[in-house]
């Protein structure tokens, strides 16, 4: 089997289609536009996580964590 030097029309057509499939699947997620919390901004902010709050209450710890 002889290689030939380019592509046929058909050959560049599916190499289009998959470069185009591979950029939309690959590409980042647009975050969804909602309503900002400033208390839960500030949360993620600073790393704070109810659940380990509650543990540590739970296990005999402060229930108030700065």
């Amino acid at each position: 089997m002889e290689l030939s030097p380019s592509a046929s029309a058909d050959e560049a057509a599916a190499i289009a289609a998959a470069v185009e499939r591979f950029q939309v699947e690959t590409a980042p997620v647009e975050a969804a536009a909602q309503e900002s919390n400033p208390w839960q901004r500030a949360a993620l902010v600073e790393g704070v996580g109810a659940k380990a709050t509650v543990q540590r209450h739970l296990e005999g710890g402060s229930q108030w964590l700065s």
